[in-house]
């Protein structure tokens, strides 16, 4: 693949997404290749399957290379799941007096003090990124380097992970024949692609709610500063459909899809749908507006465990831009109202936008993660990685978490 070209891997509970994009040369992200299969092998966003996870990424995989005419060797891949947690930590250093002042290798060195957290043995560090710095008491720097100091301080958001679940991930793609560039953390992808510079300067909420989870990250002056992975999503409203309409799971995603409203008092009149069943009589009417009430149950519980989770992060007076939600069950209509009712605060639905190239499906906020991996990839312009991931990620990880760094 060429040096500009890079592809992405979004391993979700619903669907898996392989991309293929480009840079063009005005700078502009171009997709040459898509390919979307159902996910198969994955729950709540980890691998319980690795042979059907891996089947499902090789036929995802080879999907966008008949698409876009490339051979794909490598891909960054986005990680999430309930596994996932996070901490702020704080790395101080001294800086030797010189001419050049702080140097790329005293910010390395000062990650590396906020990364010497205690964490079990069964877990390892998937991002550190730093949030600001100080020198010599001085708060408030974005960027430190060429700046004279005696001492550099720098608070850092890090990002855990289990081990098992780390390497099952690793475990498919490598199975799939692919080596992995980068592994992303998935809301982290998906701001990327939805947020704009000044939500994630002034303050914001982002949720991706995909199939089995809801992965919520705030992104304050610029820098992400809390993540939690919040264990409901969008396929907990199909659930919720199938029991209460008492009909097969794949019927009730359809009509969620179909005919779903978040708010049951925008159905006008008593419209009545004809669905598949259970039962001897195999066909049913069913009431939008009972649809619609079941999935303004789930949806406002799922807000109002985003709420608690913005409150106890102490960060909910810092968020003057509100919300933004993406994922797929972010396509249901009534969501961002029903939300700003519950929330009290701004709310939107975020999509791809300022794209190129095969663009027709990837406007849906049901693609912001994938979308996102390929603006990180394209952003550090990788080469391949030749070596298999594991515990050598993290002596690999400099060169690319420097995007995330202020400024």
């Amino acid at each position: 693949m060429a040096q500009r070209t890079i592809a992405g891997i979004d391993v979700g509970t619903t669907k898996t997404c392989t991309l293929v994009g480009e840079l063009d040369d005005g700078d502009n992200l171009r997709i040459v290749g898509v390919g979307v299969v159902p996910s198969r092998g994955i729950r709540r966003g980890m691998i319980v399957n690795v042979t059907e996870a891996t089947e499902a990424i090789v036929a995802s995989v080879e999907r966008a290379e008949r698409i876009s005419g490339h051979k794909i060797d490598s891909a960054v891949v986005g990680i999430g799941g309930g596994h996932i947690s996070s901490v702020n930590s704080k790395g101080v250093i001294a800086i030797s007096r010189g001419p050049k002042g702080i140097t790329d290798e005293d910010v390395e060195r000062s990650l590396d003090g906020a990364r010497a957290i205690a964490i079990p043995h069964n877990r390892e560090i998937i991002h550190s990124i730093a949030r600001g710095f100080s020198i010599d008491g001085q708060d408030g720097v974005k960027d430190p380097v060429g700046m004279q100091a005696f001492r550099l301080e720098v608070e850092a958001h890090i990002v855990t992970g289990a081990s098992p679940s780390i390497n099952n991930l690793v475990k498919c793609v490598e199975s799939a024949g692919l080596t992995i560039d980068n592994l992303v953390l998935q809301p982290l992808a998906s701001g990327l692609a939805v947020l704009t510079e000044e939500e994630r300067e002034m303050g914001v909420v982002l949720a991706d709610i995909g199939g089995g989870t809801t992965d919520v990250a705030i992104f304050i002056e610029g820098s992400i500063w809390h993540t939690i992975i919040l264990s409901n999503g969008g396929n907990h409203i199909t659930n919720d459909i199938a029991v209460g309409l008492q009909m097969p799971f794949a019927t009730a995603e359809e009509i969620k899809i179909r005919y779903g409203h978040a708010q049951p008092d925008a159905i006008q009149g008593a419209d009545e749908i004809d669905v598949a069943a259970f039962g001897e009589a195999a066909r049913q009417a069913v009431s939008r507006e009972f649809l619609s009430e079941i999935i303004q149950a789930r949806a406002e519980e799922i807000f109002n465990m985003i709420l608690t989770e913005v409150k106890r992060s102490g960060y909910d007076g810092l968020l003057p831009a509100g919300i933004v939600l993406c994922g797929g069950a972010a396509g249901l209509p009534g969501i961002a109202e029903l939300g700003r009712k519950i929330l009290h605060m701004p709310v939107r639905v975020g999509a791809p936008h300022d794209l190129e190239g095969l663009v027709d499906i990837l406007g849906s906020p049901a693609y912001a993660t994938s979308v996102g991996l390929l603006i990180w990839g394209l952003k550090e312009h990788p080469t391949r990685v030749s070596a298999p991931m594991g515990s050598g990620l993290m002596e690999r990880m400099w060169k690319w978490l420097r995007t995330l760094l202020p400024g």
